[in-house]
């Protein structure tokens, strides 16, 4: 049943889109376009538009409002200018500010929250696909941000690359200008046309607006929508670049918990990219340092299944949803966290990029050494993606982890190779009202069965009113991807949601109405038999000063698979083959995020498996703009068995302060209390930019014993004093060279 309806998607998607919207052309790409002419004449990126090209430069400035509504025009203009020369692209931007006040901005720190600061952002479609592209943005305080555009809608704001920008501040206006190389871009030789867009928020008036406008249900990035940037002369051909990362770290720690000496460790290595075309790059690395200077987030873990961190590492970065979008959320065959974390990497090198204008290519291979407990593996991935019909594609991909040198080891259990190989569709219109996705993924074993396989289908319908999708997905109970993140197997799953807004004409509301969600998971090896539901009713209300309400109701039904302790704690496990059936209702507020202090809250209280569970989740943050910001979050909760079961009151609260010296100059100072794993985290961050995407760290982290201060109940003899259970000092020093 599940395979026949899932094909059926398959081919009614690919009918469809290719009837109906083969032949459209992007929506904006004939109405909204710009000129840009080359000049000769020096450039100081200063802020101060005072260079001759300037005057003389073609003018996009009747931007339209996108929020709160996406009818008529902001109250505050906004001008862009363009002109390049041999190396660099430019802009020059004048942000009109009529509104008397203090504009606001987070702080100095680069990659800022898009909606917590006033700002004004950019997007290029240097590939005309309406798919992939670049996204840069500048605060109105200078703070830099750049990403790289894919899925015609998404950003990853990870990437970072060289680029200058100045901002100066007047009254009644804020004026930037920014300077982009060509060799930080991709794009084809030849083309006489780009898509562009430029955006703006204004956070003092509420309103962003845009110059290629779209309808409000849409991010601010969306690329089916931008306009037509059209050069004077084709673009030149680039010929091989190359540019040089070299790093090196010094490092000293000691693992009280395991009674271990402080340990002393220097180590260097280097990045290498070379850029092939101007489409086309090579990565490589040797001996890279995959330790992170930032932690990861702590989660209170009441789930039955592994939790998911994201990737952060920029080798793994640029074009990287090739391989991290493959699949969904639950089920990515490819996840790189993965590589490197219990073993050391020796080499790796990575060629992506696009081949033509149908064509995108990545192939990636790490070389992993040996420790005392992981042998040493070999992980490559390639995709082939081509672009069908307007914005569509079509992937093929396959993943191989070669576990190296088992031969003499007859301790060895595993698997000596683990691979996986698969085919997806995308589906996206040009007006992006339909979104949605078909795979088929078949671990590579001996005698392959549908057991070792996973496929999926799924569609979203999008207007400013409504907002639906559909999903189903089979994932087999022998399909076993290693080197990616699969949260459960051996389930059919079906799952959609609907959602209504209303437009009143209200001086205090934008939008409300219902959101109506289901979830559910079927045994396809016992007669489809239900395993998890949930249901979940929400009415949400969204106000114009930038707050928001919801309260929602939500009906709950599990079967165990295995047996489980709802707490996480150690207790008492529920059985397997139980089943619970269970209620709970709940209520968020989010306050304006324009104020200097703002928060989050939200109240959920119901059954809980065979108990009861109360969660409160809180985030708090004030700012002293634009210098920095202090952030408290918790979550709080409090689950009540019947005995023998464990009860627990779970506590997860984490303090973030946040100091922008300048605009190259940050400290960070994160602190998270986690009683469910008994640990006190604390990491000390200074980061110094002295020159475009080159840095030194020094980074302090220490995991201490804290207790389980809330039940009265320590787990080591050390538990509540804060003796340390660990500690480390980090410096790294990174050096971009072209």
């Amino acid at each position: 049943m599940s395979r026949i309806t899932i094909f059926a998607t398959l081919l009614l998607l690919i009918c469809s889109e290719g009837y109906l919207f083969s032949q459209v052309r992007a929506v904006n790409r004939d109405k909204y376009r710009i000129h840009i002419n080359k000049t000769d004449r020096p450039f100081t990126i200063d802020g101060v538009l005072d260079e001759e090209p300037w005057s003389s430069a073609e003018r996009a400035w009747e931007f339209q409002r996108v929020t709160p509504t996406d009818t008529g025009y902001p109250v505050a203009k906004t001008e862009v200018m363009l002109t390049y020369d041999k190396s660099n692209l430019y802009l020059g931007i004048i942000c009109h500010d009529p509104t008397p006040g203090k504009r606001p901005v987070e702080s100095l720190r680069r990659d800022f929250g898009f909606s917590n600061n006033d700002n004004f952002m950019f997007f290029l479609n240097t590939y005309n696909d309406l798919t992939n592209g670049f996204a840069f943005g500048i605060s109105a305080a200078g703070a830099q941000t750049e990403g790289l555009q894919y899925e015609g809608t998404k950003v990853d704001y990870s990437w970072d690359i060289k680029w200058k920008s100045e901002v100066k501040s007047y009254d009644d206006k804020w004026v930037t200008e920014v300077s982009i190389p060509f060799r930080s871009l991709r794009y084809f030789e030849g083309d006489k046309e780009w898509g562009i867009n430029f955006g703006r928020l204004d956070l003092k008036n509420n309103e962003k607006s845009a110059w290629a406008p779209m309808p409000r249900q849409f991010p601010h990035c969306s690329l089916p929508f931008v306009g037509t940037l059209i050069w004077d002369e084709p673009r030149d051909k680039a010929g091989l670049r190359f540019s040089l990362i070299p790093y090196a770290t010094a490092k000293v720690t000691r693992d009280f918990e395991a009674g271990e000496a402080t340990k002393w460790k220097w180590n260097a290595g280097v990045d290498a990219k070379m850029i092939l075309s101007t489409s086309l790059n090579l990565d490589l690395t040797l001996n890279p340092d995959y330790s992170q200077v930032e932690v990861d987030k702590q989660q209170t873990n009441l789930d039955r299944y592994e939790l998911f961190f994201p990737e952060k590492r920029q080798f793994y970065l640029e074009n990287s949803d090739l391989f991290a979008s493959l699949g969904t959320d639950r089920v990515r065959p490819f996840f790189s966290r993965r590589i490197g974390l219990d073993n050391p990497v020796l080499a790796g090198a990575r060629l992506s990029g696009n081949l033509g204008d149908r064509w995108r290519i990545g192939i990636m291979d790490i070389q992993t050494g040996k420790n005392d407990e992981v042998h040493a593996a070999n992980y490559m991935v390639a995709a082939l993606q081509r672009l069908v019909f307007s914005r569509s594609s079509v992937t093929g991909f396959l993943i191989n982890k070669q576990v190296m040198n088992t031969g003499d080891d007859e301790t060895f259990t595993g698997n000596k190779y683990n691979r996986v190989a698969g085919l997806e569709y995308n589906l996206a219109t040009p007006d992006n009202r339909w979104n949605g996705k078909v795979y088929y993924h078949q671990n590579l074993v001996e005698n392959l069965t549908l057991k070792d396989a996973a496929m999926a289908a799924n569609i979203t319908y999008s207007t400013p009113f409504v907002t639906t999708s559909v999903n189903q997905a089979l994932t087999g109970s022998g399909y076993n991807a290693e080197t990616g993140y699969v949260r459960r197997m051996g389930y059919y799953q079906l799952n959609g949601s609907f959602q209504y807004k209303f437009f009143p004409e209200s001086k205090s509301i934008i939008s409300h109405g219902p959101v109506l969600r289901l979830d559910t998971y079927l045994d396809p090896y016992n007669s489809f038999s239900l395993t998890d539901r949930e249901t979940n009713l929400m009415y949400r209300i969204d106000f114009l000063n930038k707050s928001s309400f919801s309260v929602d109701a939500k009906e709950n039904y599990i079967k165990l698979l295995q047996p489980f302790d709802p707490t996480n704690t150690g207790g008492l496990k529920l059985l397997a083959g139980e089943d619970f059936s269970w209620n709970e209702i709940g209520a968020t507020y989010v306050s304006d995020n324009r104020k200097m202090f703002n928060f989050s809250l939200t109240a959920r209280y119901g059954g809980y498996y065979n108990g009861d569970r109360l969660t409160l989740n809180g985030e708090v943050n004030y700012r002293v703009q634009p210098y920095g910001s202090l952030a408290l979050v918790t979550t709080y909760n409090d689950i009540e068995l019947p005995g023998p079961y464990n009860s627990a009151k779970l506590l997860l609260i984490g303090p973030r302060f946040d100091f922008t010296f300048t605009d190259d100059l940050f400290f960070t100072s994160f602190i998270q209390y986690n009683n469910q794993i008994d640990n006190l985290n604390l990491n000390l961050r200074f980061q110094w930019r002295f020159a475009p995407v080159s840095d030194l760290f020094i980074v302090y982290t220490e995991n201490s014993w804290a207790g389980d201060i809330l039940n009265n109940s320590f787990g080591s003899p050390y538990a509540g004093d804060l003796r340390s259970k660990n500690r480390g000092l980090v410096v790294k020093l990174s050096y971009w060279f072209n």
